[in-house]
């Protein structure tokens, strides 16, 4: 593996960063506050190709690795924890299942918008009684004639207020064993009986949009079934070990944020007569940060490369999903104890980071679930 970036991956970086800067961050605190997704910022990535990186051009895309779309995940999150996730969500949850497992006619019907940036995607798999448990899903898909007749509930879903459609885990039968076969199903949010509620109060990433999915009598072609139907189960776990490559490189941007704006603090505060980066409690503090950043940078790397080159990486992105949040939450929580009393204050940010990195911990799989994921990888 080299760990030097490719000349076009370092392109993807330079203009992420400068779009970021200017179209995103100046927006950061005002959609956190409102917690409204502002839906310009997305439409302006659309015409940058920024939606459709992963995939090939014949499907709208920007024909870019794994690579480069991490890179551009961390930069976005860099400016802004919220519209990272938005981001990150509508490519590796929205889209990645269809170009994945999609026949050709979903990929045209469904990836190509998707890709070009037209509308967002979601996923629907969490339940109130179904998260870290997703074999606890009671959402069911009832075949009737041509169609799936689905009713259920889904519970904190990315992007489902501005998405076209949305990708439903239900259940569809029984195995041989009694455990249930689950199915993923697209569902076009604008079907009689689809009731999609957007008012939850997050501690963070509040400028992305989260809602809650109602799906009463929902009737649907099972042409919309999403590849095997008696392999859903394997294919959204396939989904988040993708997914969990955004998020640890969504954690490492909002770290860098945070602990870019510790060290310019560091070095203009001054007490005892000197900045207080010459203190070496203050040193060790911002030693560590710049440390463990560029190493769980390294490690999101590493799972993109793997999955690139098509060879197994559930493990390497489980590593890259636990140690990106959790070094993400440290180097947070250190940059306001730098910042004292005026890290407690909304105008230097780092309060943001700290509410918005915390999410990284939970979604896509929690801590737990990532250290039960790689002890049964490693052979336990």
């Amino acid at each position: 593996m080299n760990f030097e970036l490719t000349k076009e991956q370092a392109m993807i970086r330079d203009m992420v960063r400068d779009f970021a800067e200017k179209e995103i961050k100046p927006y950061a605190r005002e959609v956190d506050e409102t917690s409204t997704m502002r839906i310009e910022s997305f439409k302006k990535m659309a015409e940058l190709g920024l939606l459709g990186i992963p995939f090939p051009e014949e499907y709208g895309g920007s024909g870019g690795d794994t690579v480069s779309y991490a890179i551009a995940v961390e930069e976005i999150g860099r400016a802004c924890g919220g519209t990272g996730l938005s981001y990150a969500a509508a490519v590796s949850l929205g889209a990645a299942p269809i170009y994945n497992f999609g026949t050709e006619e979903q990929k045209r019907e469904w990836l190509v918008p998707l890709a070009k940036g037209e509308t967002l995607g979601a996923f629907g798999l969490t339940e109130p009684n179904a998260g870290s448990d997703a074999g606890g899903t009671r959402t069911t898909a009832v075949v009737d004639g041509d169609d799936y007749v689905i009713n259920g509930e889904k519970c904190w879903i990315t992007n489902a207020g501005h998405a076209r459609q949305i990708i439903v885990t239900a259940v569809t039968g029984k195995r041989e064993d009694g455990k249930k076969i689950i199915s993923s199903i697209i569902v076009p949010t604008n079907t009689p009986g689809v009731t999609i509620n957007c008012n939850y109060d997050k501690m963070g990433v509040r400028g992305s949009n989260t809602c809650e999915i109602i799906l009463q009598n929902v009737r649907v072609p099972k042409s919309n079934l999403l590849g095997d139907e008696k392999r859903g189960f394997s294919q959204f776990l396939n989904t988040l070990d993708g997914g969990r490559i955004s998020i640890a490189a969504l954690s490492v941007g909002i770290a860098q944020s945070a602990y870019e704006k510790a060290l310019k603090y560091a070095k203009e505060r001054e007490q005892f007569g000197a900045p207080i980066a010459k203190l070496q409690a203050i040193q060790f503090k911002l030693a560590d940060m710049a440390m463990e950043i560029e190493l769980a940078r390294t490690l999101v790397h590493k799972a993109a490369w793997l999955k690139d080159q098509k060879k197994p990486f559930a493990k390497e992105a489980a590593m890259a999903k636990l140690f990106a949040s959790e070094m993400g939450f440290r180097t947070c929580n250190q940059a306001i104890q730098i910042h004292g009393g005026s890290g407690y204050m909304k105008e230097y940010d780092v309060e943001r980071h700290l509410r918005d990195i915390k999410l990284m911990e939970i979604g896509e799989g929690t801590s737990e679930i990532q250290r039960l994921v790689i002890s049964r990888l490693i052979g336990c």
